[in-house]
């Protein structure tokens, strides 16, 4: 790989017998041919082959056999003179292969060869082999600062592998986009070390530092911490957060309990400026019986503001799980649990504006489902005492046991039987009951029983208590908190986030899991 580098004129050409001949072919029109930059060499075909082909590619270079394969013959009869004269999925491997300090030079060659360093397969290989080390933290984080939680994305992105911070949009606008920052760089430049940048701060990059924990845990080092201050002390280093955390001064913030929230975050978190442990999440696994895709979106927590939460679905429940928190509700609590098997009919438009009426309904729901999990206990009870009996008689156990499968499925799938694309009726919040976002809309799907984790500062006396899940279209969603009176509403985020997929259901479930127990 050394002598295609001296080739392409990067570094010495010591005694390379072709230098001339390739030279000579230049000056005769060795034009600049677009690249087919989308082919990935590792997924076209030809497996040993092209193995082997790169194999004798290697030999003739330097010069050492005179037999040259059919396939390597141009199409004027002779064997390529340039590397010009090469296909580009076969550069594509030679580039891949060479030191990452090489590129730069290589790129200054010719615009081809510029064209050809852009083709993604180059640095996903340069992140898989070279920065070996680090190919393992690719895929979506999630931070460990107490009870606020983050989301992050680590993506290679041209010459650097970056961690990108996603924040919510400004409170209360939540059908807005996500922000996003970097929170560090790793250079893909060098072969056997590479280069950690911190890019906390308003200072540029500078030295910092990743450890790898474990395969599911990492943690993030800034060794320049004096790039994290700024001149006008904390006071300016808190307006500043303000402006990017909530797009507002504190003059404009006239809540006082609000103003404490904001400020209790802003000390808490700048705990975490120099060293951060970061532990994996996955996306939540889809089906075709699921009420809608799941996903993470954005929601609206009163003084809170906006948050993160994870919408995944089990069997009957569905359950939203949240990336990000507050000091009541941590980040990894279930925040809210929907009854997929009892879905809700709501009064007429100018019943549904009496909060009595709705909270009737509610409540009626509710001591239903008291009663269907009385009644599944003792059953389950009755189930093992049958069991104990018949354990001396095998032949008569699969009989019950099929039985109680049978009636969990179809009670599993009661909701789905239903049309799950119905009309949709008139929506509207009861009066009494605080919304953050009045652009709620006025129209929604189906509505389920369910339930709202609520807790005093510091997740104390925690209770679930009943509301109502609002399904307003494929993207949005809402929830009322009856002993509240609020309303949250969600916006999906739609952002392609790439490496998030958990390899099983049981590792997703295992996932949800630890960070419930981490939060607790």
């Amino acid at each position: 790989m050394a002598v295609c580098a001296r080739l392409c004129g990067v570094g010495p050409a010591r005694g390379c017998r072709r230098r001339g001949a390739a030279r000579e072919q230049r000056r005769g029109g060795g034009g600049d041919s677009e690249p087919d930059t989308d082919t990935d060499p590792e997924e076209a075909g030809g497996g040993g082959g092209a193995s082997v082909e790169d194999d004798e590619l290697t030999e003739r270079i330097e010069c050492s056999r005179p037999a040259l394969h059919p396939a390597e013959v141009g199409p004027n009869g002779r064997a390529p003179m340039s590397l010009l004269e090469l296909p580009p999925e076969l550069l594509v491997q030679i580039f891949g292969s060479l030191p990452g300090t090489d590129l730069p030079s290589l790129a200054r060659v010719c615009t081809t060869f510029r064209r050809i360093l852009r083709t993604d397969t180059i640095w996903r290989r340069r992140c898989r082999e070279v920065l070996h080390r680090y190919r393992h933290i690719l895929g979506l984080w999630q931070p460990d600062i107490g009870p606020y939680g983050g989301l992050l994305n680590v993506v290679v992105d041209g010459l650097f592998i970056i961690g990108w911070m996603y924040l919510p949009p400004h409170d209360p606008h939540v059908d807005d986009p996500m922000r996003f920052k970097p929170l560090f760089r790793i250079h893909l430049m060098e072969r056997k070390s590479a280069t950690v940048e911190c890019m906390y701060g308003h200072k540029g990059p500078h030295n910092g530092h990743i450890q790898i924990v474990k395969k599911d845990e990492f943690s993030t080092k800034c060794n320049q911490t004096d790039h994290h201050r700024m001149s006008g002390g904390r006071q300016e280093e808190f307006r500043t957060w303000l402006r990017e955390e909530w797009g507002r001064t504190l003059e404009d913030i006239f809540h006082e309990h609000m103003q404490e929230l904001i400020l209790m975050k802003f000390i808490y978190t700048s705990q975490y400026d120099n060293c951060l442990t970061y532990r994996r999440i996955y996306l939540p696994p889809s089906s075709p019986d699921d009420l809608i895709k799941p996903g993470l979106f954005k929601g609206t927590y009163g003084s809170h503001g906006l948050e993160i939460v994870m919408l995944s679905f089990h069997g009957r429940k569905a359950k939203g799980t949240k990336i990000t928190g507050d000091p009541n509700i941590p980040a990894g609590q279930q925040t809210v649990e929907i009854d997929l098997a009892h879905p809700l009919q709501l009064p007429d438009i100018e019943n549904l504006r009496d909060f009595s009426e709705l909270s009737r309904i509610v409540l009626e729901v509710q001591e239903q489902v008291r009663r269907e999990e009385q009644e599944e206990e003792q059953q389950q009870g009755e189930d093992e005492d049958r069991s104990q009996q018949a354990a001396s008689s095998p032949a008569a156990q699969p009989q019950g046991g099929e039985g109680a499968e049978v009636e969990e499925t179809a009670a599993g799938a009661e909701w789905a039987t239903q049309d799950k694309t119905p009309a949709s009726q008139p929506f509207v919040l009861p009066m009494g009951v605080i919304s953050r976002n009045e652009d709620y809309p006025r129209a929604c799907r189906i509505c389920f029983y369910g339930t709202g984790l609520i807790a005093g500062h510091g997740f104390t006396s925690p209770e679930r208590t009943p509301g109502v899940f609002v399904l307003f279209d494929d993207d949005r969603f809402g929830f009322i908190w009856l002993e509240l009176k609020s309303f949250s509403l969600y916006s999906r985020i739609k952002v392609s986030f790439q490496n998030a997929e958990a390899p099983s259901r049981e590792a997703f479930d295992e996932m949800l899991k630890n960070i419930q127990s981490l939060a607790t």
